[in-house]
C-alpha cells in the first residue's frame, strides 16, 4: 500500500475526530489538502513547519480517500492534493511528529 501523509495540528485533529471529518485552511483557499508521499515528509515539515511542537503526522490510505486526489507538480517535485475534506476512516495510524530541539523534523522510526 503507497500511504501518503499529511501533517496537522493536533488540536484541528481532536476537532475532526468530533465531528468525523478534516479539512484545513489550505482546502477553502487553495481548494486542495497537501499531502506528501514518505519521501517528501521531512522536507515539508522543515520548510513549513520548522520549531512547531504541536503537530501530529497522518498516514492515509489514497484508496480510501472521499475526496478527489490528484498528483500536481510544484518546484520541481509532484506532491498529492486532496481536492475535498478529508475522511477520517482514511486515516490508517497518527504519529507523534515533534521536531530535534534544533527546530528540525525527520520521519518517525515507525515509517522510515
Amino acid at each position: 500500500m503507497n500511504l501518503i501523509y499529511h501533517i496537522a495540528r493536533r488540536e484541528e485533529w481532536q476537532t475532526a475526530l468530533t465531528s468525523g471529518i478534516y479539512t484545513t485552511e489550505s482546502l477553502s483557499k487553495e481548494g486542495f489538502i497537501h499531502f506528501s508521499r514518505r519521501d517528501q515528509v521531512a522536507l515539508v515539515a522543515n520548510r513549513f513547519y520548522a520549531g512547531q511542537k504541536d503537530l501530529i503526522l497522518l498516514s492515509v490510505d489514497p484508496n480510501k480517500l472521499g475526496g478527489m486526489l490528484k498528483y500536481e507538480a510544484v518546484d520541481e517535485e509532484i506532491f498529492p492534493h486532496l481536492y475535498g475534506a478529508l475522511n477520517i476512516d482514511a486515516v490508517v495510524e497518527v504519529f507523534d511528529f515533534q521536531p530535534y530541539k534544533d527546530g528540525t523534523f525527520t520521519l518517525p522510526d515507525k515509517i522510515v
